[in-house]
């Protein structure tokens, strides 16, 4: 009868409010939690840290250190760090996913399933780029999850969370997607998936469903101030992943492509400097000398439009397109070059295991700033000395900044202008007869170098 009544006033507030009834519905996550509750585990580990001191409390500079040392006898002590996570059976005989730093430098790694079982396990292979980890665990006939489309997910959608937060197995959260596609970090290779759903330390590496019960992601980060949930959780789309295990369980690793160049974002500015519409693709700001793009005749100033096919709608596209392309491949690259669109083949080259690529895109990054402003700066050429040393055929060196607007914008005195859009500086003539040509008020792009990094910067000339 309460029940009865409840749904009574539920529909009459509905009613009053002009919210049709069916959209006051929550919906009901029971069926989904029974069906595909035992195929997510909890992951504990342990990592041995030792430590072959053996004199704790007394420091080297301590008189007795020296005594002990040589007379006393030194035990290795060993200390456990344990740490906990959460994780998914994708298949019956076993294998089983979660995120990366949830197994990284562990010696010991046990798996329970939600019937108490515990079973030790070892990692098949693990890729810190997508924060992906495969295990292996010696079972058969186990539950396994079923693998969703991401693609089709939609923002206000509902989705659920199983997970361990802080050991508490089995654990369910609700929320919405908040958004798609989000770049976290400098290098990632990875589209998340934001959601609302309150995910907490032990939560990491498990799945995230959608209402038909398909995984569509793995919880892997949240943004927090405190620690703990704050209302923002990112988790890994579970294409991505799939494609990232697959590697993993035949190989051990992860080979993605590269072609060896910086970008940058375009802004609407630069984009009316280069003569485009909209402010869609990738900027080229550098190519590295001999790489996959130097060869295939990709310079700097070119706008990268389209990859194989794919559109590179932002800068933040290009990286993940590029590094699902295979190594060795030949593929069309779609690009804009003084005012025209432009097509050349590149041969995908394969991304190195020391992460030259991400110490670049840090270099291009910090080099960037906030250099938007009026030329206000007093510029010199350089010398022969400073050419050979900077290893580039021309340029002008800043000698001073004298805007108040430069200074802000975070032009400074040692940088070295390169081009003006995409015609290199070869003298401070040259220079001046190019700016002449720019109408007032228009936005031009400086190709400005500082330290081993060189980027783009809009900057709109004097209307005065």
């Amino acid at each position: 009868m309460l029940k009865k009544t409840t749904g009574i006033l539920l529909l009459a507030v509905c009613i009053v409010a002009g919210i049709p009834a069916q959209a006051a519905e929550l919906p009901d996550f029971t069926g989904l939690v029974e069906k595909q509750g035992a195929a997510v585990v909890n992951i504990s580990t342990t990592q041995i840290i030792r430590n072959e001191q053996g004199f704790p409390g007394i420091p080297e500079d301590d008189p007795f250190y020296e005594f002990f040392r040589r007379f006393a006898p030194q035990a290795p002590r060993e200390e456990e760090s344990h740490s906990l996570g959460s994780g998914f059976i994708l298949s019956p005989d076993g294998y089983i996913m979660t995120n990366a730093h949830v197994v990284d430098r562990a010696d010991k790694i046990t798996v329970r399933l939600t019937d108490k079982r515990e079973f030790s396990a070892k990692v098949v292979g693990a890729d810190r780029r997508t924060d992906v980890a495969l295990l292996k665990i010696e079972a058969t006939g186990l539950p396994k999850i079923t693998v969703g489309d991401p693609n089709k997910l939609k923002v206000g959608e509902w989705v659920v969370a199983i997970g361990s937060p802080f050991g508490f197995d089995s654990s369910v959260t609700a929320g919405i997607v908040s958004a798609k596609g989000r770049t976290m970090g400098r290098d990632s290779f990875v589209p998340f998936i934001q959601t609302d759903v309150a995910i907490n330390p032990g939560n990491s590496g498990g799945p995230l469903f959608n209402l038909n019960g398909e995984v569509v992601g793995i919880n892997s980060q949240i943004f927090s101030r405190s620690g703990g949930y704050m209302g923002l959780s990112f988790a890994i789309p579970i294409d991505v992943a799939t494609q990232v295990a697959d590697q993993l369980r035949s190989s051990g690793k992860v080979t993605r492509g590269r072609i060896g160049v910086v970008i940058q974002e375009l802004t609407r500015e630069l984009a009316e400097s280069f003569g485009l519409s909209k402010p869609s693709g990738a900027l080229v700001s550098s190519v590295e000398k001999g790489g996959a793009a130097d060869k295939a005749g990709i310079e700097a100033s070119d706008v990268i439009l389209r990859f194989d096919g794919k559109a590179v709608e932002s800068s933040a596209d290009l990286p993940r397109i590029v590094a699902a392309s295979k190594p060795g491949s030949k593929v069309v690259v779609e690009l804009w070059r003084k005012g025209e669109a432009r097509k050349v083949t590149v041969t995908v080259a394969e991304m190195p295991e020391d992460g030259k690529l991400a110490r670049a895109a840090r270099k291009l990054e910090d080099a960037i700033g906030e250099m938007i402003s009026r030329l206000g700066i007093a510029v010199s050429e350089l010398t022969k000395e400073q050419l050979q040393e900077l290893e580039v055929r021309g340029g002008l060196l800043i000698e001073d900044v004298k805007g108040t607007a430069a200074r802000a914008a975070g032009l400074q005195p040692g940088d070295v202008l390169l081009a003006i859009g995409n015609m290199p500086i070869r003298s401070l003539n040259q220079f001046n007869e190019l700016l002449r040509q720019v109408p007032k008020g228009r936005n031009v792009a400086l190709l400005v170098r500082r330290g081993d990094a060189a980027s783009y910067v809009a900057i709109k000339l004097d209307e005065k």
